[in-house]
């Protein structure tokens, strides 16, 4: 039996893209308190189903799917070039396709200026309506502000119409920033990214005996299960180790591991992967906040979809990646040596190498070295570094790691950082690995 709280979910996703709700009106609609209607809208709010825009209010957005985690929102675009929103506010919640530049003449902006579209321009009257009239939002920069006819017709056609006071370089940079980061967040993979499409996970409750587990066994091939109770909660897991011993007629609420190692849908896959190395699980649940089932993930899930990550172009690029990207691998005595120049991005208010690039650095010096000498993922678990000497700007250092010791779930190695044939740098780190 579905609780009040996941009605009220339901009841806020088959609404429409646009409508407003409320914490009265929820409450008063669906008869419930104002308390549970307002930790529902939250609950929704995190979930991605309604947004919260200044002087609006609650509005239901259409919900972002991982494939288009890089759309912005026009509110998301207000509060990211700090404006203020001038006309059309019923239209803040909808998502720009892109941003077109409005640096040339009227007749040759047009062409780049479709529905959907972002128009980033300064106090031209005649193309913020025109903007309009073909389907695009407007923002207007220098702190400049827009007709009462422009206003009007942003209302009428619920296009919004902002006002920043950054200058169109700098409100440019700041939304390709943000695209940018969210690049990279969508390139993360997480638990829900490779959990079952299966519209229910195979499960066992607390009523079930042992003759129902081999039962199936035998229809679906695997050997362990999540067990639930009558809310659909997450109580156990059974394995075929956990029922040897135990007739068909036992309960499975007698024989399960209770209290089981679960994931949410946002757990990153890395994190995951981790935990079931770490305690050695084979099925991880995935549960909501009430911890009711949602699906499963493997172990052999989690391995194929990292590897099958390693093999694909990173669309945006971490810091760490950025970090490394000037230095080259070279071989020296058959092994790999990597060489790079120290950059003024890389270095603190001293001039010298930021003790965090120089983690960085150190860090994907040892996991580049592992990824050669075994497949699978690799995450840092311990990093011991010390500095023996500063580097100033522009110096040539090499990074120069030493496989110590290689075992099956771990390996440790040694880095040291050289400069004119002296250890400026010594970490000694351990990292957990995946194996296939």
């Amino acid at each position: 039996m579905t609780t009040k709280h996941e009605q009220i979910l339901q009841y806020i996703a088959n609404l429409e893209v646009g409508e407003k709700i409320s914490v009265r009106s929820i409450a008063k609609d669906l008869g419930v308190s104002d308390g549970t209607a307002y930790r529902a809208i939250k609950d929704a709010e995190a979930q991605g189903l309604v947004n919260t825009i200044e002087r609006v209010g609650t509005v239901r957005i259409e919900k972002k799917q991982r494939s288009d985690i890089e759309r912005l929102t026009f509110a998301e675009v207000v509060n990211i070039v700090d404006g203020t929103v001038v006309g059309g506010r019923a239209g803040l919640h909808k998502t720009l396709n892109r941003f077109v530049i409005g640096a040339m003449k009227l007749e040759a902006m047009m062409r780049y200026v479709e529905s959907g579209n972002l128009l980033i321009v300064g106090n031209r009257d005649n193309v913020h309506r025109i903007s309009l009239e073909r389907g695009a939002a407007v923002l207007i920069t220098g702190g400049f502000d827009a007709t009462d006819e422009v206003k009007a017709l942003a209302d009428k056609l619920e296009l919004p119409v902002i006002s920043s006071s950054y200058d169109t370089f700098t409100v440019a940079a700041m939304i390709n920033r943000a695209i940018y980061d969210r690049l990279i967040k969508k390139e993360i993979l997480v638990v829900e990214d490779v959990m079952s499409k299966e519209p229910s996970p195979v499960y066992l409750t607390v009523h079930d005996n042992v003759e129902r587990f081999h039962q199936l066994v035998r229809e679906t091939g695997h050997s362990r299960y999540p067990v639930v109770d009558e809310s659909m909660r997450v109580v156990g897991m059974v394995t075929a180790k956990d029922v040897m011993g135990f007739v068909s007629d036992d309960k499975v609420e007698k024989v399960m591991t209770r209290n089981p190692i679960v994931a949410n849908p946002k757990t990153s896959l890395a994190s995951a992967a981790h935990e079931m190395v770490w305690e050695g699980i084979e099925l991880l649940p995935v549960v909501n906040d009430q911890r009711r089932l949602l699906g499963v993930i493997s172990r052999q899930d989690v391995i194929k979809s990292l590897q099958y990550m390693q093999k694909q172009p990173q669309v945006g690029e971490t810091f760490q990646e950025l970090s490394f990207r000037s230095f080259e691998e070279l071989m020296k005595n058959g092994q790999p040596v990597y060489r790079g120049k120290i950059t003024p991005q890389m270095t603190d208010s001293l001039g010298t190498l930021s003790s965090g690039v120089c983690t960085a650095l150190i860090t994907e010096t040892a996991l580049r070295t592992l990824r050669k000498q075994r497949r699978g993922d690799l995450s840092v678990h311990n990093l011991t570094l010390y500095f023996l000497k500063p580097v100033q700007i522009d110096s040539i250092v090499e990074l120069v790691p030493r496989i110590l010791d290689l075992g099956r779930k771990q390996a440790k190695l040694d880095v040291e950082m050289v400069l004119d044939h002296q250890i400026v740098a010594k970490a000694l780190i351990t990292a957990h690995t995946i194996e296939r």
